[in-house]
C-alpha cells in the first residue's frame, strides 16, 4: 500500500445534474459506494430533505448555508448519523463544503412546483 496524492489542479469539479447549481470532485471512496468530496453550491441553491444510509460528517470551508433548522458559517462541522432525515439544504451564499459520506448516497425527496 501506498500514499495517494490529488493535487488541487487535479480537482475537477462536475455538475451534480440532479441539483442545478451544485458541482463536486470525489477525492475519493473510503467504504463501497462512500465519497470523501467536495462539494459546491451557488447562492440560492436548495438540496430537498434526504437521508442516507450511511453516516455523513461535513464541514463548511467557505460561505453560508441553512440546514437543520440554523445557519452555518465556515468553520462549521456538523455530522448526521445514517438514516436521519436531513434538509433542505439552502446556499445562502456561494459555499464549498468537504462530506465524509460512510456508504450510499440514499434517497432524495422531490417536491412539487407550482
Amino acid at each position: 500500500m501506498t500514499q495517494t496524492f490529488k493535487d488541487l489542479s487535479a480537482q475537477k469539479f462536475a455538475d451534480l445534474t440532479a441539483f442545478p447549481g451544485t458541482s463536486w470532485v470525489v477525492l475519493t471512496e473510503p467504504v463501497p459506494q462512500g465519497s470523501i468530496h467536495r462539494l459546491k453550491m451557488k447562492k440560492g441553491t436548495i438540496i430537498p430533505p434526504h437521508t442516507h444510509p450511511a453516516d455523513e460528517y461535513v464541514f463548511v470551508v467557505s460561505g453560508s448555508i441553512k440546514t437543520g433548522g440554523r445557519v452555518c458559517d465556515a468553520g462549521c462541522f456538523w455530522s448526521t448519523p445514517k438514516g436521519t432525515r436531513q434538509g433542505p439544504h439552502e446556499a445562502l451564499t456561494d459555499i464549498e463544503l468537504i462530506t465524509i459520506r460512510l456508504g450510499a448516497m440514499g434517497n432524495f425527496e422531490t417536491t412539487k412546483t407550482a
